[in-house]
């Protein structure tokens, strides 16, 4: 079967390998992978960015859908032919994240999914929604769990509360859809305003352009009454965290997931001085994987994807990655 490989911290050393089809162990199972989404990591890991200790030859990628194509002995939870997904980190099934979970992280330390067939443990699958095709469930592993986590698990998201999302990336646009699924009121930012008719569209109330209103955070408070906004969904980090304390209300929740912007300074007088409650996500576990999908499978949601390229293509992908272009997901088709 074909895969790729990392042979070095470049996105152009990223080639296509014969490796052999891998067999089930006991509790195992293959899943012949149908669909692959990119994530911004992937083109960290890809370059270097991420971490250059990870060990090379490495296979990249973290979220497959696919189907259950060969079990070991002993698996009780799937069978031949069950549509599945696996989770970001293979060893957070539930309970908090600990060092030992987010070292199981697929497509980092641990070999990833950008191949034919993948084998995994059991326990690391989840089934998808029967309503989705593959490249819209190979979404859901990072995107889609990491803004439930950030609004349903973390942020505890109530009917009529004020959400902000950043940009028009796969996190942002996969929380902007589950705000307004939970009653939800969306202000939505981008640099384009073409981007900001598109977010409309999903459902966002207001749109805010950042490179036209550069305070956004101050736009976003006067578009509240000045109360500001109970959840941000936080993707730039150190340069866009001061206008996201600014747009929060006082004992508001700002859910950090991305530092796109890179690393710096941050003045963090106005986190303590408004009582604002700064979280973490790192994507979330198997239980939270699996009430997504029943939330997706009970409200018809469907994740957007910008756009599908053919496996042969995946380094492409990657670039169409790099640019910022898209909104939405990137999907690599696999079969």
């Amino acid at each position: 079967m074909r895969a790729y490989e990392l042979g070095d911290f470049a996105i152009g050393q990223l080639k296509i390998v014969e490796h052999p089809d891998p067999k089930p162990g006991p509790g195992q199972v293959v899943m012949g992978v149908r669909a692959v989404s990119l994530n911004f990591r992937d083109t960290l890991v890809a370059k270097g960015l991420y971490s250059r200790k990870l060990p090379l030859p490495l296979v990249p990628c973290s979220d497959a859908a696919g189907e259950v194509i060969a079990v070991g002995e002993g698996v009780k939870r799937l069978r031949v032919g069950d549509r599945v997904a696996a989770n970001f980190m293979t060893g957070w099934i539930e309970g908090e994240l600990d060092e030992t979970k987010a070292r199981t992280a697929l497509g980092a330390a641990v070999p990833g999914v950008l191949a034919e067939q993948v084998v995994f443990a059991q326990e690391s699958l989840v089934r998808i929604p029967d309503a989705l095709s593959f490249e819209e469930a190979s979404t859901l592993p990072c995107t889609g769990v990491t803004a439930w986590n950030a609004l349903m698990v973390s942020g505890r998201l109530q009917p009529g509360e004020t959400v902000l999302v950043q940009g028009t990336g796969g996190v942002s646009i996969f929380a902007l859809q589950l705000a307004r699924m939970a009653g939800a009121f969306v202000i939505a930012t981008s640099s384009s305003d073409e981007k900001l008719e598109r977010v409309r569209g999903l459902g966002a109330a207001i749109g805010i352009n950042y490179r036209t209103t550069p305070d956004w955070g101050e736009k976003a408070l006067e578009l509240t009454a000045r109360r500001g906004v109970d959840h941000v969904i936080e993707v730039g980090g150190a340069e866009t965290l001061p206008q996201s304390a600014r747009a929060a209300r006082f004992g508001g929740h700002i859910a950090l997931i991305g530092n796109l912007t890179g690393r710096g300074g941050v003045d963090l007088v106005p986190v303590f001085m408004k009582a604002l409650r700064l979280d973490g996500i790192f994507v979330g576990s198997r239980a939270m994987f699996e009430d997504l999908n029943r939330a997706v499978a009970h409200t018809g949601l469907r994740p957007v994807v910008d756009r599908v390229f053919p496996f042969e293509e995946a380094v492409e992908a990657l670039r169409h990655m790099e640019t910022g272009a898209h909104f939405g997901k990137i999907v690599v088709r696999v079969a």
